[in-house]
């Protein structure tokens, strides 16, 4: 046999080395999804053909693609499995998709959802892809993952989050639709380690769209609409950069069921933030005398004094007060264009 080039050996071997270790495997109705993940290797891809799937998935190996193709619905199980998102945002909720690493250690649950205290190792890798996931305690969880990425995802009714990413590092949350039919909680948290991009997602109908708990966070290019808060910037945070969102008008229910409260964009006692080039309208207190409803709001927190935050070239009109400035640090706000504001005199005259 003639001696081969050894460029063409090399390529033989990556070859060989590449269908070793990649597979794609099909699910149909009837059959299990979780079953299919939990005997992927890393390198899998494992793809959901079309139906009803009543199933939680939990996701512990590194390097998977889960794909689900248009009409997958995933609804919740007459009986749920313990796992370690159970609890996560609050007792007795359950994850649809828990996408989980190692040794993950929580404190205990206070308020929202359970912080991630320690990461013994972080599942990375892991992207999962064109599900419909409904009516779950949270629909989708990324817990302890590194470069975890949710795309084009449809979320109904997530009961407490629609996506929450908490203690993970480098996550991508992009092109999903999340809904609910009655103002459910947050729409998508993230409370990450470091290196979290929440981008193009549409919002609606939901009490929080958008809160962010992580320094760094980079939240942009979002449309969100009917909601009580659009982006909420928690105290304390350091640094999140929200931009190019569309915040459109706020629901009506949030006189009701959400305390009356409304505002587009709300830094609260966060620091260095950056809030450029948004477009907010439409935000109303709908009458409420006990309330203020705003476009964009800069505020201290009873622990956590709101500075070194810029908020600048935002287009902030029709709503009831386009701009909110109650900080005492040191702040920019300029370049808007906006028409009221409290203090009076923030907009351009």
């Amino acid at each position: 046999m003639a001696d081969l080039p050894l460029t063409t050996l090399l390529f033989t071997l990556l070859c060989c080395l590449v269908s070793a270790t990649s597979t794609t495997v099909n699910v149909k109705p009837g059959t299990s999804i979780q079953s299919a993940i939990s005997s992927a290797k890393p390198g899998s891809k494992i793809v959901i053909e079309p139906g009803k799937y009543y199933e939680q998935l939990l996701i512990t190996t590194s390097d998977l693609i889960i794909s689900a193709k248009a009409g997958v619905i995933l609804l919740p199980p007459s009986t749920f499995s313990s796992n370690p998102c159970s609890n996560l945002a609050g007792p007795g909720t359950e994850a649809g998709i828990c996408i989980v690493g190692k040794d993950v250690v929580f404190a205990d649950f206070v308020k929202e959802h359970r912080k991630v205290l320690q990461v013994g190792q972080y599942i990375q890798n892991v992207k999962v892809e064109g599900f419909e996931v409904d009516s779950f305690g949270l629909n989708i969880a990324v817990v302890g993952a590194e470069n975890a990425e949710v795309r084009k995802n449809t979320v109904h009714d997530g009961i407490a989050y629609g996506i929450l990413t908490v203690g993970s590092k480098s996550s991508l949350i992009t092109r999903n639709t999340l809904h609910s039919a009655d103002l459910k909680f947050i729409a998508i948290c993230m409370d990450d380690k470091s290196d979290v991009h929440v981008t193009q997602n549409v919002i609606s109908d939901y009490g929080i769209a958008l809160c962010v708990q992580t320094n760094e966070a980079d939240v942009g290019h979002n449309k969100v609409s009917n909601v009580c808060f659009g982006v909420l910037v928690d105290p304390g945070v350091d640094g999140a950069q929200v931009t190019h969102n569309h915040v459109g008008a706020a629901n009506p229910l949030c006189q009701t069921l959400f305390g009356g409260f409304a505002g587009g964009i709300l830094v609260n006692g966060a620091t260095n933030a950056g809030v450029r080039h948004n477009d907010v309208s439409g935000i109303s207190d709908f009458g409420n005398v006990n309330q203020t409803a705003y476009g964009i709001g800069l505020v201290d927190d009873p622990q956590s004094v709101a500075t070194g935050n810029q908020i600048t070239h935002n287009t902030v009109v029709g709503n009831d007060v386009d701009l909110l400035v109650v900080a005492s640090g040191k702040n920019e706000v300029d370049h808007n264009n906006c028409a009221s504001s409290i203090p009076e005199g923030v907009c351009p005259q």
